[in-house]
């Protein structure tokens, strides 16, 4: 099923009804790229859109993805949440628009923007940004209204098919008593809709035919019986008038609803279904303890049973939250604001999330419980960045302790180099000199080397040793010493750098801080690398083995990606193969992506020093890719460096010098150096590879990679590390005319649509249809696929 979907949960009922509105949803996003499927809270416009990606995801090579906005209250972070949604990493001086842009450019895929309505000129913005550096990229939009947007094709959602009540006949098959029947039945085994039932029909007619209305109602068939509901439901339409901003229009049905489920509880039920609506995303019951009141699990127990939560599912983390649906968390919301408790309920929630923050963030800094921890931080994420934006605003010395309890998180998790603003907000707020400023700056520093900045990272690091360095000793200080010799060590400087990674392992056995020690045993293997200091780095790898169980996870995995690259430098590869693997596996099972990354580039040179060629190429596909998920330039960097070795080692030694070139433009555009080793295992392949070619070939293929993008050259690289077998791209080509074969050329070369309507002076459409031809005839879904053809057969 071609890519598949991302981001969308499994459903938990069955989808009853709406064949036609699916149907022509289908056809609109055949016919458009911009698709808005309009309605009022509560018709069900986010289950139709799941089910209309089911049915479409074939078509999308990469396929179709959720990017959920309910919990987006600022509409400057709805480019953010789309980033996080689709895995782009956030780069410091980028906006997250830009970079979505920038990664969706070469793909081909269904983007699914669910609930824009409080966030329209945003989210219309961004669909525009999108569609105009994304060729191949689809928007599906659920909304209460329009985007108005250049190109929006709309569809209005109706309400589920009524039955006649004056012909009563088929009333069974009318959508809307199907769906009452279905949710009844599941709501009490003893209910049963027998034949024909006048009142259920009146009951579906009165509620407008509304899917969360009907829901409502059916999970009380059973207690109250239906003609009960009918007269209950009926008293409570008239509660709320035209002018309540919630009952305009057909809301009406819906608020009374809701209202009626509301007015149904008890006080304190009340106040607790308030609460839980300032909750982002789903909760648990201890987080509900927090916000609302201890003790609320009857309550929130009660809450299930009436539909206003949804039961709880247990999540990776091994605990059970529960969600509250978007229309009846804006209605709580909008109940929270009128009984003056909005304040002190997100107050509350930043609380929690504080709690939570510090004390998953204790367990990342131990071995035997990063795992938990680490998932616990994924699963509460949601409440994490509330929190955050509440603190912002309101609460200067949280914003510090969260930004520090989170960084190891996101450092395993490759988003570190996208907090950078907040940890330079964080760092604003604490006393320079301080303990918190100390470890703030030590993370802005691994911030700035993981977004290929050596030289601001140094100057992070650098501030702390000016501050406290003359003061009592301070872990802070070792750490930021051992930052200082990697930033170092990075730009080439190792003289200083050994010194400072002396210094600070001093330091860290003065304190008896085992993590300092580990990190200053990382900063000097490195110095040792860059200085071919091979017997001093295995000794120090040895030593990191001694301490890992008692130091930070992180640590000990990238002290093992060291031992691994000393014993493949010792020519000891059995060894070296049981280390990689071991770290493989390790960083796998934390979701470590950083040393994953390392990882990945150990295994391509072990693979290809034992000829296993196509197992290079996996493991570089994946490395590539798994850069592309962190943004790192480092990770991007060494991919490089592989693929270099992999095409050489294949025969390609075109492919294997442009690469190279690309990658030694690129570490001394972005100020760090070859590490020695790495430039003396390139130079004999290199060698070969412009012997093979001759000196005018190779001089062409040095320039072209020489002046390639790291986006470009990354792009290029993953070209060669495609496994497995591949259409023969001169068969894919034959059938291609022309005009056609053209119009792949000019992919190739990276031009948009609209470039090469103008160049070839055509329209838009015109272009869109010829590549909508080429693909069937190629099976190449992708730009990028198309590229990789164009390059096979000599194109470009």
């Amino acid at each position: 099923m071609a890519g598949g979907l991302r981001g969308f949960a499994p459903a938990l009922t069955s989808f009853v009804g709406r064949a036609e509105a699916v149907a022509k949803v289908a056809v609109l996003l055949e016919q458009s790229r911009l698709v808005t499927v309009t309605g009022p809270g509560g018709a069900g416009k986010t289950r139709l859109a799941a089910e209309v990606a089911r049915r479409v995801a074939g078509r999308f090579a990469d396929g179709v993805w959720l990017a959920e906005l309910a919990a987006v209250r600022d509409p400057a972070q709805v480019p953010g949440a789309v980033a996080v949604a689709l895995g782009v990493p956030q780069r410091p001086g980028q906006a997250p628009g830009t970079a979505v842009a920038h990664v969706l450019a070469g793909q081909q895929l269904l983007l699914v923007l669910d609930n824009c309505e409080h966030v329209i000129d945003a989210a219309a913005e961004l669909c525009v940004e999108l569609l105009r550096a994304a060729d191949d990229v689809h928007v599906l939009a659920t909304s209460r209204e329009p985007l108005r947007a250049a190109g929006e094709a709309r569809y209005r959602l109706p309400p589920l098919i009524l039955p006649n009540l004056d012909d009563l006949a088929g009333a069974a098959q009318a959508e809307a008593v199907a769906l009452f029947a279905d949710r009844a039945r599941r709501a009490g085994a003893r209910f049963a809709l027998d034949g024909v039932d006048p009142a259920v029909a009146r009951l579906v007619t009165r509620l407008d035919g509304m899917p969360l209305a009907i829901e409502l109602a059916a999970v009380r068939a059973e207690a109250l019986g239906v003609d009960q509901l009918l007269d209950r439901i009926g008293d409570r339409l008239d509660l709320l008038t035209a002018g309540d901003r919630l009952a305009a229009g057909r809301h009406r049905s819906l608020a009374a609803t809701v209202e009626w489920s509301y007015r149904l509880l008890d006080e304190r039920e009340r106040r607790v279904f308030r609460a839980v609506s300032v909750f982002p995303g789903p909760f648990t019951l201890e987080a509900a303890d927090a916000v609302a009141e201890p003790g609320v699990g009857p309550a929130v127990l009660h809450l299930v049973e009436c539909s206003l939560l949804v039961p709880p599912r247990v999540d990776p983390d091994g605990r059970s939250r529960y969600v509250m649906m978007e229309t009846l968390r804006a209605y709580g919301n909008r109940m929270l604001g009128e009984a003056g408790e909005q304040e002190q309920a997100e107050e509350a929630l930043a609380g929690y999330a504080l709690q939570v923050a510090e004390q998953a963030g204790a367990g990342l800094r131990t071995g035997a419980g990063e795992v938990s921890a680490a998932r616990w931080l994924d699963a509460e994420e949601a409440t994490m960045r509330q929190a955050l934006g509440w603190a912002i605003n309101h609460d200067a010395a949280s914003v510090q302790r969260l930004a520090v309890a989170l960084a190891p998180w996101c450092f395993l998790r490759g988003r570190l180099a996208g907090e950078y603003p907040l940890m330079r907000q964080a760092a604003g707020q604490a006393q320079p000199g301080s303990e918190a400023w100390c470890t703030t700056q030590f993370w802005l520093g691994w911030s700035a080397l993981y977004a290929g900045d050596p030289v601001g990272a140094l100057g992070h690091f650098t501030a702390v040793r000016d501050a406290v360095g003359d003061g009592p000793p301070l872990s802070a200080l070792a750490d930021c010493l051992a930052g200082r010799a990697v930033a170092l060590a990075s730009q080439g400087r190792t003289a200083e750098a050994s010194q400072n990674g002396r210094r600070a392992m001093v330091l860290a056995r003065e304190l008896g801080y085992l993590a300092g020690e580990g990190t200053a045993i990382l900063a000097l293997g490195l110095v040792a690398g860059y200085t071919g200091d091979m017997d001093g780095a295995l000794q120090l790898a040895r030593r990191a083995e001694q301490i890992a169980a008692r130091v930070p996870g992180w640590i000990a995995r990238t002290a093992s990606n060291m031992l691994t690259a000393v014993l493949t430098e010792a020519g000891d590869l059995d060894a070296a193969e049981r280390s990689c693997a071991a770290g493989l596996a390790r960083a796998r099972d934390v979701g470590d992506l950083q040393n994953l990354a390392t990882g990945l580039m150990h295994s391509v040179i072990l693979d290809l020093r034992a000829a296993r060629s196509q197992e290079a190429a996996a493991h570089l596909r994946e490395l590539l890719e798994v850069a592309a998920r962190t943004g790192s330039p480092i990770d991007a960097l060494n991919g490089l460096d592989c693929c270099g070795h992999l095409c050489a080692a294949t025969g390609r030694f075109a492919e294997a010098v442009t690469v190279w070139a690309a990658y030694a433009a690129l570490l001394q555009q972005d100020g760090f150096t070859d590490v020695p080793m790495d430039s003396a295992r390139r130079d004999e392949p290199l060698r070969r590879a412009r012997q093979a070619l001759g000196a005018v070939r190779a001089r062409a293929s040095q320039a072209r990679g020489a002046a390639m993008s790291l986006a470009t050259a990354t792009e290029y690289a993953l070209m060669f590390a495609t496994v497995g077998p591949q259409r023969s791209a001169p068969s894919a080509m034959r059938g291609l005319s022309a005009r056609e074969r053209e119009l792949v050329t000019l992919v190739a070369r990276g031009r948009t649509n609209t470039q090469i309507a103008a160049e070839l002076f055509i329209s838009v459409r015109t272009v869109s249809s010829h590549l909508d031809r080429i693909r069937d005839k190629t099976g190449a879904r992708r730009r990028t696929d198309l590229t990789q053809l164009a390059l096979s057969v000599g194109l470009v």
